[in-house]
């Protein structure tokens, strides 16, 4: 419940601020949070990450002043951020569908994107299973590919982007580097302020091997939150990833640690009703 309550105080703030530029380590710290492991949290409850939002919720109300006020389209522009009309007029017209002069018009449809509150879901109908594991720093060798977290196009990419690695042979080279080892999916390298991150397929890479032509990445010695996934891909892993931030992160006293996040997929069948991989989440003490 005291997470719920955290949650709604630093969106309550952000509120209040719609006129200035977004402090995410200022609304974080109102959820005791750092500023990582808030906007994780946000986008995986929301599907939208905290700028995202951010942007909708000044729209909207740049909308409401447009059409209820006097105020000249660049002052209302200014008072929400933007730069110059020019840029104000193209994301206005990217939400409501009109420019904010056209905007004024009583008979113009605009959109309102109303503030997101957080209510107490009690759950419990299904356990959630996992193991911390402390693991040494180890490299992986494979590719990668940018990844956006706007409109939730990281869960349409990163499908897209492992049907192509299959296709174009990527995992059977990768299966090749590997031996015995699993294929790993990665996320790494997590830009909140550009709305993206690096989502990298990869293997585990033996001292005496040079990847092979792909790249080589460093993944740090970490404590891990260890979560299996059964059923198909990607749906399966999907729901896990959501149950960890819906419910495993705030029953906790732990959060996220920055670190790179891991996918471990077993040689199998994985459109399968019983296929068994891993989520592993970096963690640390709140």
């Amino acid at each position: 419940m005291d997470w719920f309550i955290r949650m709604k105080n630093a969106l309550d703030l952000m509120e209040t601020k719609m006129e200035e530029q977004l402090d995410i380590g200022e609304i974080a710290k109102a959820a005791y949070s750092s500023p990582f492991h808030f906007q994780r949290m946000f986008h995986m409850l929301t599907g939208m990450t905290v700028a995202e939002y951010n942007r909708k919720r000044k729209l909207t109300l740049a909308a409401q002043e447009l059409a209820m006020t006097s105020l000249r389209v660049v002052d209302v522009a200014l008072k929400y951020g933007y730069d110059s009309p020019e840029s104000f007029t193209k994301a206005f017209r990217k939400i409501h569908g009109v420019t904010p002069s056209e905007a004024r018009n009583p008979e113009v449809s605009l959109k309102a994107f109303p503030r997101i509150s957080f209510q107490l879901s009690l759950k419990g109908d299904q356990d959630m299973d996992y193991k911390i594991v402390e693991k040494d720093a180890f490299t992986v060798a494979g590719k990668s590919i940018q990844v956006s977290t706007k409109e939730g196009e990281n869960h349409r990419q990163i499908p897209a982007f492992w049907n192509q690695s299959h296709a174009d042979g990527t995992i059977q080279k990768l299966a090749a580097i590997g031996g015995d080892e699993d294929i790993l999916g990665i996320c790494l390298e997590m830009d909140h302020s550009k709305e993206q991150f690096t989502y990298l397929i990869a293997v585990k890479a033996h001292s005496e091997s040079s990847g092979d032509g792909f790249g080589l990445t460093n993944i740090p010695a970490s404590t891990w939150a260890v979560f299996p996934s059964i059923g198909p891909m990607p749906g399966a892993i999907q729901n896990v990833w959501q149950r960890i931030f819906q419910e495993w992160f705030p029953a906790t006293g732990y959060e996220h640690s920055n670190g790179p996040d891991l996918e471990i997929y077993p040689p199998g069948d994985t459109a399968a009703e019983d296929y068994r991989c891993e989520v592993w989440v970096p963690i640390m003490k709140k």
